[in-house]
């Protein structure tokens, strides 16, 4: 069925990602997959730059890569079926290469339920999916409230 799944994990967002990690951890354990997490650091703008302490790269990256670890130690899944991965960049866009470079055959992300400002801006779960070479599932939390639009 699926060989290689990407999760894309947003850290600070444990109850949007929870249910598509859950999801992606089920569809591993049916087919053998091997799981890929993703958490996307998002740059700091440049203007920003001069204000921002020499440390907070590696600091980021480090405390990123470790909130990865500590899911992956609650997947009840082989550890060496798991990998991690946290660049910087734009969601959507890291999300894309990553799925390309490592040949995902599936793309599992979580999602908000859309509002006015996915109509009008977009989001990255959209995004994902016009632009994926592989399939993608879009999983929303099951007791998230529909937004009025």
């Amino acid at each position: 069925m699926f060989t290689k799944i990407l999760v894309p994990v947003d850290v600070s967002e444990i109850d949007v990602t929870q249910p598509g990690l859950d999801k992606a951890v089920e569809l591993a354990k049916a087919s053998g997959a091997a799981l890929r997490l993703i958490h996307v650091r998002s740059p700091v703008p440049y203007a920003m730059n001069e204000y921002i302490p020499a440390e907070y790269y590696e600091t980021d990256e480090k405390s990123s890569l470790k909130a990865l670890r500590d899911l992956v130690a609650k997947i009840d899944l082989p550890k060496d079926r798991i990998t991690i991965v946290s660049p910087f960049g734009s969601v959507y866009d890291e999300v894309l290469r990553e799925a390309t470079e490592m040949g995902a055959d599936l793309i599992v992300v979580g999602s908000h339920r859309p509002n006015w400002s996915t109509y009008l801006i977009g989001s990255n779960a959209a995004n994902i999916v016009r632009h994926a070479l592989c399939s993608v599932l879009v999983i929303r939390a099951p007791d998230a409230p529909a937004q009025k639009l």
